[in-house]
């Protein structure tokens, strides 16, 4: 997760007082997750990189105003829009690297780290890219939380064996505490970026409970990840996912008992 552009992270203490984690629980009642795939919703999502990572002056200026890469055409990569009351407020992309789809772009930043788990048929969730409007994050905190979430949906639906964090020095902390992450590779320059990006890492399996219970946010169901991550090519309208509590609508982010479906199966649906 790149750089958390115009994000303020809030601290996972808040979480036992009662503040920001809870709060965003309730917030997921108006957020709408969006995977974004026309033209049109694309080229928001590239401007709104470029304002965010500009605020940040984490770029240099361009004169078209958006920033857009390779990997935003990679067939195992997803874009996503959070978008609160209808509004755009940020955006994160999330690549898995698989054996059959192994190219992500942290594997080409940090090769030594990554590439011997990639050769090891290691399933590797890299979500990067993360920005938000500038003048919306200000009056939500939870931001992060919620923007982040979508990475963590991510490694449930695919069976993650590791995932990922490429950021900046003063971000790692939030990675830490809320995600248990550890950095494996010192900072050092990134594509498109002026300022230097590290990375941290973290073998879901042996965190995935502990992260759900102390972290409720974060859990899912597989109707949820299915509508994220299987893309549908005959679909006309873009896939829309909105979040309600528990009872008030046919997702929640309460517990799922149903038995995980074989990794495979769950990574050539989603990509086919």
């Amino acid at each position: 997760m790149v750089a958390c552009s115009g994000v303020r992270t809030v601290s996972a203490s808040s979480h036992a007082k009662g503040g920001s984690v809870v709060r965003g629980l309730e917030l997921l009642n108006l957020v709408d997750y969006r995977l974004i795939e026309s033209d049109a919703d694309r080229e928001e999502i590239f401007r709104l990189r470029y304002r965010a990572y500009m605020n940040e002056g984490v770029i240099e200026p361009r004169g078209d105003h958006r920033l857009a890469d390779r990997y935003d055409d990679e067939p195992n990569s997803w874009i996503f829009g959070v978008y609160f009351d209808g509004i755009l407020t940020s955006s994160i992309r999330v690549s898995v690297s698989t054996p059959d789809m192994p190219r992500i772009p942290s594997a080409a930043v940090f090769p030594e780290y990554l590439e011997p788990e990639i050769a090891r048929g290691k399933i590797i969730v890299d979500p990067n890219r993360f920005v938000a409007d500038p003048v919306r994050a200000i009056r939500l905190p939870e931001l992060a939380y919620l923007t982040v979430r979508l990475g963590y949906v991510a490694c449930e639906f695919f069976h993650a064996d590791i995932g990922l964090a490429a950021v900046r020095t003063e971000h790692q902390a939030f990675y830490r505490r809320v995600f248990m992450h550890k950095v494996v590779c010192p900072p050092r320059p990134y594509p498109t970026l002026t300022k230097p990006i590290s990375l941290t890492a973290v073998d879901y399996p042996s965190v995935r409970e502990k992260i759900f219970q102390r972290y409720p946010i974060f859990r899912s169901t597989q109707f949820e990840r299915r509508m994220l991550y299987s893309r549908r090519p005959e679909a006309a309208k873009p896939t829309v996912v909105t979040l309600r509590e528990p009872g008030k609508s046919q997702i929640s982010i309460a517990p799922q008992d149903a038995v995980r479906t074989d990794r495979a199966v769950a990574i050539s649906s989603a990509v086919s």
